[in-house]
């Protein structure tokens, strides 16, 4: 009976050992930092979308799957050609930098599966791109209205994306490369612009500063038309006598000759 009991001992830790060495890879889970796992289990409930596993040691039935999903922030550069709205064609560098959401794991999984890089968010980036630029002329997206253009598609890429599980953290346009000839005529009609602005301003500059001097003669002329048709004869033969007053006070030696100066005013002899 000892016997016995001991070789049932045995048989069990042997079994063990044997299920440890051909599922003990499938059994015991380590999540690295940044990483999160779903669970699959094909013989009940399936794909276990809402319970997500952190990061850490797991342990898990050998006949279900683990997926891992790296979900720190990844980064993707795109080269594409689109056409404008003029049906120019323009190459464009676009770098996106995104990450899956945490708790979106196991919808993004029954959705696009591991491969959700090159499955939706490539894809979506070059369409969002493509859709944008086709309203925009070339000149457009190349100068006048380049923030308006990646601003849209900042807009609408980030809409799609997060609409199936995916942060968008940032999307950039490195480049914006258009045929040489384009190009040179883009920045000649450009250079022009700016030339006929810089003329314009000056001469709107000298026409308010012709208007500014005209103002001020016009006001200096009724300044003098007014002062002018107040001084009467009266006035002024009034302003003399008070002035001759006022220097028949001072100590200085004069002569004073009334009544013989031009209409009548005092004559003021020095000494």
């Amino acid at each position: 009976m000892k016997f016995n009991l001991k070789s049932s001992y045995l048989v069990i830790a042997v079994s063990i050992l044997i299920v440890l060495l051909l599922f003990g890879n499938k059994m015991f889970m380590i999540i690295q930092a940044g990483e999160r796992g779903v669970i699959f289990r094909p013989y009940t409930t399936g794909l276990d979308r809402d319970n997500i596993y952190g990061e850490g040691f797991h342990v898990i039935a050998p006949w279900n799957d683990m997926y891992i999903y790296n979900v720190k922030e990844q980064q993707r550069e795109e080269t594409m050609d689109v056409l404008s709205k003029n049906g120019l064609n323009i190459n464009m560098d676009v770098t996106v930098r995104f990450n899956p959401s945490f708790d979106k794991i196991g919808y993004l999984h029954q959705q696009f599966g591991t491969n959700f890089i090159n499955v939706l968010v490539v894809p979506e980036v070059r369409s969002s791109v493509r859709q944008v630029a086709g309203r925009y002329t070339a000149e457009e997206i190349y100068s006048t209205k380049r923030n308006e253009v990646e601003s849209s598609i900042i807009t609408e890429t980030q809409k799609v994306l997060e609409a199936n599980f995916i942060t968008m953290k940032a999307l950039l346009i490195r480049s914006i490369n258009l045929p040489d000839q384009i190009k040179t005529a883009i920045e000649d009609k450009l250079k022009t612009e700016q030339e006929a602005l810089a003329y314009r301003f000056r001469l709107d500059r000298e026409k308010s500063e012709a208007q500014r001097k005209r103002l001020e003669a016009q006001g200096i002329s009724d300044f003098n038309r007014i002062i002018s048709a107040s001084l009467t004869d009266k006035i002024l033969q009034q302003r003399g006598i008070e002035a001759t007053l006022e220097l028949a006070k001072s100590g200085n030696s004069k002569v004073i000759v009334i009544g013989s100066g031009k209409d009548g005013l005092p004559l003021i002899l020095g000494k």
